[in-house]
């Protein structure tokens, strides 16, 4: 039934949906006008709005530039590469393709979100490689859902880590909320571990038959550019030859690097933000690589992928602006706390959250404006701050199957479009979202 199911999804997007940027194009049109007519801002004042928060991404699009290519960087290291080749090997059915490919995902997504975005994808499109009988694009939708499954967990889900850290922006209201109340919450295990496994089993159901299997089709392969050029027999190697090729001075940045890495763990603890992950990729491929030439030919192999993150950031960004600017954000909060009550507030929160989210795929600037209403309402009625923040952060991480917004790294690793895995993603998005419901609503009433 669920093959049926995701097909059927398949053939409508196929035929409906767009390019993911012509996507992004009429979301914000749809924002445009919603704002317009739900909030009164004139057209003018909302073209503003857009531009102002056009540019609000910037810093976050470097850093999802950056974990592309410098995370493809590092799996793509000749090291690296023999780890990730041999477990690629382990699967020899379609099957089991897709269960390992989905618990590395995860893997990697519970220690970093962005960590199991690109290591899944590269790990999915490795093992696409090696098992002709998978079919390319379930293996990435599946490594893509996974990493979502497990990020009610993920020692790097924003809100929890936010509000546990000292002088954020709530605490004079509620304090330190501690991870055992969030990411370490019975509420959040049941999400994550039985999400998953929902998942997993999904994916098997939906695999498509042999005779509708499309294997692995891209030619990337970089071994040759990974490799330091090698000197010409009877030339002497020049000065620039001896600098692209030095070891010394390669393992000299490195020792830098690792130095203030180590500074940094010892005083803040294994605390994972895009900044300290972006630069261990680097410091930890420069180590793997060898050489500088050696990782400048992964970095500039891997450049291509990231084209789709340079042009759309920016136009969610304007989208978020619009949301911001026009108060749409706190118009769809409010409203949603205002038919909750003690006991529907968690499923409301969370059903706002996935809404919003759409608008507003980033996880700390919808929490930043969403948190406090939801916070409130949480106050207001007795119920603990912490179902605020676990419904928020499950609903912002849910619709992300429907979003194209993370989902742009897999994409330009991959070569594959929207459409080619979005069926599977929209199949995954009802089982998660019917997951999450049961988990915030009735979970919290058994501990």
């Amino acid at each position: 039934m669920l093959r049926t199911i995701s097909q059927s999804f398949k053939v409508g997007v196929e035929k409906y949906l767009p390019n993911a940027f012509i996507f992004a194009l009429l979301l914000t049109l749809i924002v445009l006008a919603m704002g317009m007519i739900m909030t009164g801002e004139s057209f003018f004042g909302m073209v503003e709005h857009w531009y102002n928060g056009f540019w609000g991404f910037l810093a976050f699009t470097t850093q999802m530039i950056l974990i592309i290519i410098t995370g493809y960087a590092l799996v793509k290291a000749p090291l690296v590469q023999r780890w990730v080749q041999k477990g690629a090997t382990i699967p020899k059915t379609q099957k089991s393709a897709i269960i390992i490919t989905m618990i590395v995902a995860a893997l990697g997504g519970y220690l970093s979100w962005g960590l199991g975005f690109v290591l899944g994808t590269l790990f999915a499109m490795e093992v696409a490689r090696n098992v002709q009988t998978a079919d390319f694009r379930i293996l990435i939708a599946a490594a893509y859902t996974a990493t979502i499954a497990i990020l009610p967990i993920s020692i790097t889900l924003t809100a929890p880590l936010l509000v546990n850290t000292p002088q954020h922006s709530l605490e004079e209201k509620i304090g330190l909320i501690p991870l055992t109340e969030t990411i370490l919450s019975p509420t959040m295990l049941f999400v994550a571990l039985v999400g998953l496994a929902a998942v997993i089993f999904a994916y098997i159901k939906m695999m498509p038959k042999s005779d509708e299997v499309v294997p692995f089709y891209r030619n990337d392969e970089i071994a040759a550019s990974l490799e330091a050029s090698p000197v010409t027999v009877g030339e002497t190697p020049t000065i620039a030859d001896r600098l692209d090729n030095s070891k010394v001075l390669n393992y000299l940045i490195v020792a830098i690097g690792a130095i203030w890495l180590f500074m940094y763990f010892s005083k803040s603890g294994f605390n994972l933000d895009l900044n300290i992950l972006n630069f261990g990729f680097i410091i930890l491929g420069l180590a793997l690589h060898g050489s500088p030439k050696s990782y400048i030919s992964a970095i500039t192999s891997a450049m291509p992928s990231a084209g789709g993150i340079a042009l759309q950031f920016p136009f969610y960004a304007g989208i978020m602006g619009m949301m911001i600017g026009s108060g749409l954000i706190v118009m769809i909060s409010n409203g949603i706390v205002a038919i909750s009550n003690e006991f529907t507030f968690p499923f409301f929160s969370l059903l706002s959250a996935s809404i919003v989210n759409i608008f507003v795929p980033s996880a700390g600037g919808q929490w930043q404006i969403q948190g406090p209403i939801m916070v409130e309402a949480a106050q207001t009625m007795g119920i603990p701050v912490s179902a605020a923040i676990n419904t928020v952060s499950i609903g912002d991480l849910v619709t992300n199957l429907l979003q194209p917004f993370f989902v742009l790294p897999a994409l330009g690793l991959s070569g594959l479009s929207l459409k080619d895995i979005w069926g599977y993603c929209l199949v995954s998005l009802i089982i998660l979202f019917v997951i999450a419901v049961v988990g915030v609503t009735f979970i919290p009433m058994i501990f």
